[in-house]
C-alpha cells in the first residue's frame, strides 16, 4: 500500500549511503589510522609508554613557554613586544608550510583529497538567522534585565572595579556581578578601570 511504500521509500532514503557520506565514514577511520598516529601504538590507552611520553612532551614544551615569556618580563613585558604575536605568526607559518609540503598529513586536505572535489558544485549551506523581531525581544529582555537590577549593579560594579584596582582576586566579586549586571556593564567597568588594549601596528 501507500504507507509502505512511502516507509521503505524513507528508509532508503536514510540508510542507504551516499558517495559523500561513504567518504566521511571513511575520512574518521584515516584520520584515526594515518593522521592522529595514536592508531599506531600497541595498546595506547592502558598504561602504555605513548600516553605518559606525550604528557610530558607536552608539559615540558609548556614549560618552556612560560620561561621564554618570564625571561621577558611577564605576559605583559611580552605583549609589549609583540612575542606572542610572533609565536602565534612563526606557528601559522610553518603549519602552512609542512601542510603545503606534505610533512604534516591532514586528510582530505593534502592527501587522500577527493578527485572530483574540483569540478563537483558545492553544496547550499543554509544558515540559521535570527529575525528582527527575535533580535528586538533579545534587547529588550537584556535593557529589562539591566533595568530591573539598575541598584544592586551599581553597588556589585564599585564593589568589582575596587577588586580589580587593589591587585585583589576579583573571582569572587566578578561572580556576585554576574548576578545582577549584563556583560557590556562588567566589560566597561574593568575597561575603565584598567584601559582597553590596543595593538600596535
Amino acid at each position: 500500500n501507500c504507507n509502505s511504500l512511502h516507509t521503505n521509500a524513507y528508509d532508503e532514503a536514510v540508510t542507504t549511503p551516499t558517495e559523500d557520506s561513504v567518504r566521511r565514514a571513511l575520512a574518521i577511520q584515516l584520520i584515526i589510522n594515518r593522521e592522529w598516529g595514536l592508531a599506531m601504538n600497541e595498546n595506547p590507552l592502558q598504561g602504555s609508554f605513548i600516553i605518559d611520553e606525550l604528557t610530558d612532551l607536552v608539559e615540558e614544551a609548556v614549560l618552556q613557554e612560560f620561561e621564554r615569556i618570564s625571561e621577558r618580563g611577564g605576559v605583559l613585558g611580552a605583549m609589549e613586544t609583540g612575542y606572542q604575536r610572533g609565536r602565534i605568526q612563526d606557528e601559522s607559518m610553518l603549519y602552512e608550510q609542512r601542510k603545503h609540503d606534505g610533512t604534516l598529513p591532514i586528510i582530505g586536505v593534502n592527501t587522500f583529497r577527493n578527485p572530483h572535489a574540483d569540478t563537483a558544485e558545492p553544496g547550499a549551506v543554509e544558515l540559521a538567522r535570527a529575525t528582527e523581531e527575535e533580535k528586538a525581544a533579545q534587547l529588550r529582555r537584556v535593557r529589562g534585565y539591566r533595568d530591573g537590577h539598575q541598584d544592586d549593579a551599581h553597588a556589585a560594579l564599585a564593589a568589582l572595579k575596587a577588586a580589580a584596582t587593589s591587585d585583589a582576586n576579583v573571582f569572587g566579586v566578578l561572580m556576585d556581578a554576574a548576578r545582577v549586571c549584563t556583560l557590556q556593564q562588567i566589560t566597561d567597568a574593568f575597561f575603565e578601570v584598567g584601559g582597553q588594549y590596543r595593538r600596535n601596528v
